[in-house]
């Protein structure tokens, strides 16, 4: 893993690049703070985010939410 700052990283955009289809990972670095990781590309698809993974999905016997809500308003 090698820090590069943005101002360098800007003036030889080209020989880093090189370095990272060799296998290197860049940390650009902008006033003295990481801002961006640059990797190799995996060529493996990215996974999905924890929020789209599927679930298991939890049934109760009985109606539904909306339908006991209905059947409430009904009955007042």
């Amino acid at each position: 893993m090698k820090t590069v700052p943005v101002s360098d990283f800007r003036k030889n955009t080209s020989s880093f690049i090189n370095e990272v289809e060799h296998g290197e990972t860049l940390i650009l670095i902008r006033r003295g703070k990481p801002v961006a990781e640059i990797i190799p590309f995996s060529g493996r698809s990215q996974n999905n985010p924890a929020w789209k993974q599927p679930r298991v999905r939890l049934q109760i016997q009985g109606l539904n939410l909306s339908s006991a809500i209905l059947e409430d308003r009904e009955a007042s």
